[in-house]
This record gives C-alpha cells, sequence and structure tokens, in this order.
C-alpha cells in the first residue's frame, strides 16, 4: 500500500509540470484573442521574408514572448507594416477587412496553440529580449518587443492553396 502511494505521489510530481504549462498557454491564448500588438520592419530578411519587430502587450513577459509569432502572423495577414527609415513597409495579405470573421473557423485552428502559423516564422536572437525591448507600462502589463521573421511568400501561398485569400495572378 505504501508503495502505491509513493508511486502515485511520482506520476503526480511528474504531471504537474504540464498542467501548468497548459495553463499558462491557456491565459496567453486568450490575451492573443485581443490581438493587441503592433508591428514595424527592422531590416530586410531573405528573399520571400519580412524581418519585423512585434510589440505584444501582456500581464507576463514570457506570455508576450509565447505570442510574438502568433502577433507576426496575424499583422502580416491582416494588418501589413508601415515604412521605417529605408525600408518599405508592406500592405496586409488580405484584401477584405472582414476576412477573419468571414473564415473564422480556418483562423481559429490556424492560431490554435501548435497550429499552423508555426511554419511561418522564426525568432531571432533566439528569442531574446533586448534591454530597450521590455517595457513595463503600467503596474500590471508589459510591452514586450521581439524580433522575428516571416516566410510571407510560404504563408501567401498557404492561404492561396486554402482558397482564404485570392492569388496575385487573380486580377484582384
Amino acid at each position: 500500500m505504501k508503495n502505491i502511494h509513493i508511486v502515485l505521489m511520482f506520476v503526480a510530481f511528474l504531471t504537474l509540470p504540464y498542467f501548468c504549462m497548459a495553463q499558462s498557454k491557456k491565459k496567453a491564448d486568450k490575451e492573443t484573442a485581443q490581438w493587441r500588438y503592433e508591428i514595424e520592419a527592422v531590416g530586410t530578411g531573405t528573399q520571400g521574408t519580412y524581418q519585423i519587430k512585434v510589440w505584444s502587450y501582456s500581464k507576463k513577459p514570457e506570455t508576450a514572448l509565447e505570442q510574438a509569432k502568433k502577433n507576426a502572423v496575424h499583422g502580416i495577414i491582416f494588418k501589413g507594416f508601415p515604412d521605417k527609415d529605408r525600408i518599405k513597409g508592406q500592405k496586409a495579405l488580405a484584401q477584405s477587412p472582414n476576412l477573419e470573421q468571414e473564415k473564422e473557423d480556418f483562423f481559429k485552428d490556424f492560431f490554435n496553440t501548435g497550429g499552423k502559423y508555426q511554419k511561418f516564422v522564426t525568432l531571432t536572437n533566439n528569442g531574446a529580449i533586448a534591454a530597450g525591448d521590455r517595457i513595463k507600462i503600467s503596474k500590471k502589463e508589459y510591452k514586450i518587443g521581439v524580433v522575428v521573421n516571416v516566410n510571407k511568400d510560404a504563408l501567401r501561398k498557404d492561404l492561396e492553396d486554402a482558397g482564404i485569400i485570392k492569388g496575385l495572378g487573380s486580377g484582384f
């Protein structure tokens, strides 16, 4: 009987971090669903990519870092970004301002934790946050800047193949 208790405690000890991470990801997803972020051009990436800085807002800096990739892809699809210094800004891939609502089921799956969005974005500098990119804006909130690369050519092709956006050669 004593061995059973030890085994159960051991199993609980091993699984507790996974439950905590799942709760953290749910909170992060809830914060991300508000889509509060800013995007700015940082540099020129390799052919077919954008190198951008995503400023995410969150109660915990770690949450903002986790969600920066989702925000970056969302921004490329729905917002675009303005010119900065000598770097030309880019328009959003989506032409329709209502596309996110029109294709809600697609985008819900696309941006789920572990979703397809991950194929199109990578953190630069292993996700390291520069000293000036971690700003406490209130007692309960941070603004975190993370530099990422977004493969916009592959993203565009994937959205075109799924029938979400029209191809460049479609006349629109």
